[in-house]
């Protein structure tokens, strides 16, 4: 008995019990081009300070700059935002009314995962993304429509090479993050280059994964993206270095160029570490909500979804069988009944 109940599959009602939360869909979705928006806006503020700081000085450099700018904007925040949502993602958090299309829905995007994988390993070699004998298993998979066999070499993948490869990417935009805050001394600037490291590192990561977030996913992702910038701007702000040069005694105070260039180093590399830590941070979180939405997928490929429906169709049979005991009334007696009504 207990081996015939270790081989039964979950039901869709076990998983939906398990795994599935009440989420607002629609509404994460809108509140998805929100935010996006928010960023946009912000981004667009920032680089149009910059402009008019230049302008101030040079009206022909001023034009440049704006130039410069809108060029900026449209590669720096547009294409990697249009990248980031042209990607699809899996269906995880679904009923027993959606699990059946939900299903074919994520094992057509694990092919299409696996034949984007396998092409850009044969289009470009020394990249070093994925593994090379893990991609020859999904190319013969693909070509012998073995299901099983991709599911088993993508989660190979994720679990080795792209999870290095992914961690590799956040240790580089984190310093990137931390090197420009340091460099550019201007809390817009500082906010703007944030919001763009984060966005590259978003993008990169999902085109890595070749999926991206679910929606209410991405909303908390790209929420973390405004808190970054913000705190970025806040520190520029503040110049908290100079609270910590002063306890620093009366020697740096006694010289004043040298008290200037601790202040100068300390708001620079307290303001980088702060930036780079929240770089990470977003990386992290991005790589977990992707890790765990696969992981779902897979549990949700295993599930029996067809329980639901056989349960249905028993009952139907029973009250149709239930209703066929029951002795039908003549038309006369029914007429008569509804006569003395």
């Amino acid at each position: 008995m207990k081996n015939r109940q270790d081989n039964q599959k979950m039901t869709i009602y076990e998983y939906e019990e398990k795994y599935v939360k009440s989420r607002n869909t629609r509404g994460a979705r809108v509140l998805i081009w929100v935010i996006a928006g928010i960023v946009g806006v912000f981004l667009a503020w920032c680089l149009l300070s910059i402009t008019l700081q230049i302008w101030e000085l040079n009206e022909y450099a001023g034009y440049a700059a704006a130039a410069v700018a809108v060029v900026l904007y449209i590669l720096l925040f547009i294409v990697p935002l249009v990248k980031i949502f042209r990607l699809d993602y899996f269906r995880t958090n679904v009923n027993a009314a959606h699990a059946a299309a939900a299903k074919r829905h994520n094992k057509k995007l694990r092919r299409s995962i696996a034949g984007r994988m396998v092409d850009f390993g044969a289009r470009v070699e020394s990249a070093g993304w994925y593994d090379d004998a893990i991609l020859a298993e999904l190319a013969n998979c693909l070509a012998n429509n073995d299901d099983e066999g991709i599911k088993r070499s993508l989660t190979a993948m994720y679990s080795g090479r792209v999870k290095k490869t992914a961690k590799d990417y956040i240790f580089r935009y984190a310093l990137k993050s931390a090197a420009y805050s340091a460099i550019s001394q201007q809390s817009r600037t500082d906010a703007a280059l944030v919001a763009v490291v984060n966005l590259q590192l978003i993008k990169d990561i999902v085109f890595l994964y070749g999926f991206r977030p679910s929606d209410t996913r991405l909303v908390k992702i790209f929420a973390a993206v405004v808190r970054n910038s913000l705190v970025s701007y806040g520190l520029g702000s503040l110049k908290i270095g100079n609270g910590i040069v002063k306890t620093m005694g009366d020697a740096a105070k006694g010289i004043p160029f040298l008290g200037a260039a601790i202040s100068a180093l300390v708001d620079s590399s307290v303001q980088g570490l702060t930036n780079g830590t929240l770089t990470a941070v977003i990386g992290f979180q991005t790589i977990r909500y992707l890790n765990k939405e696969y992981r779902l997928q897979n549990i949700l490929d295993g599930v029996d979804v067809t329980g639901g429906e056989e349960e249905l169709e028993e009952t139907c049979r029973e009250i149709e069988s239930e209703l066929r005991r029951k002795p039908r009334k003549s038309k006369a007696e029914q007429e008569a009944a509804a006569s003395e009504a």
